[in-house]
């Protein structure tokens, strides 16, 4: 499935929701406040491997060297249910191979440069225009600068969403997010763009 990460001009409802953020979960409707702000990590993508069968002793998941990376995406089994030996302990300042066990994509990640701390609120809807549903993120405003900074030097690459260690979505980007309102297009269904919007909320 190709995600999307896109500007928009207009999210009413995180706009009257910011006093919430506090760091306490809370869910209305179909938007949530971050619930730990220290779980979500932004991190870009670096590389890819396709869903397939691990091979190869499990290896050094946080390398900085390119070779130790790829051998060990290689050999991490991303199969449904299969638990991740790192759990949220991974060290932010460093890379990471990491996978979504929902689709079987392993990926070589760079240092997280963004935090759950720097989202003020996640929802999903129905987008009127093109009838899909999507999920929308706000940000802070020091998280809007930053975001908007990285977005920029990055148009075409995506960025990963990772939480416990592992990929939730890895959207492309397709412009430069300059006002902290971002938007996250696929082939979602509503329950589909509610449990994401949900699961990077940490909730």
């Amino acid at each position: 499935m190709r995600i999307l990460l896109a500007a928009v001009a207009l999210l009413a409802a995180a706009a009257g929701c910011q006093g919430d953020v506090s760091g306490r979960a809370h869910a209305s409707r179909d938007g949530f406040v971050v619930e730990d702000g220290t779980r979500l990590r932004f991190r870009p993508v670096l590389g890819e491997l396709p869903p397939g069968p691990a091979v190869g002793a499990p290896g050094q998941r946080q390398s900085t060297n390119a070779a130790t990376q790829e051998a060990a995406a290689r050999a991490l089994d991303c199969s449904p249910g299969v638990p991740d030996a790192l759990d949220g302990r991974d060290d932010p300042a460093l890379p990471l191979v990491g996978c979504d066990r929902g689709e079987g994509t392993r990926y070589l990640l760079g240092p997280g440069f963004l935090s759950g701390a720097d989202v003020g609120w996640v929802e999903a809807r129905v987008d009127p225009a093109t009838g899909s549903a999507v999920v929308n993120l706000t940000f802070t405003a020091a998280g809007a600068r930053a975001w908007a900074e990285w977005t920029g030097r990055n148009v075409g690459k995506q960025v990963a969403m990772v939480v416990k260690s592992q990929v939730l979505t890895a959207p492309q980007i397709q412009a430069a997010i300059t006002d902290g309102a971002t938007q996250i297009t696929g082939k979602f269904t509503l329950p589909e763009a509610r449990q994401l919007a949900r699961d990077i909320a940490g909730g």
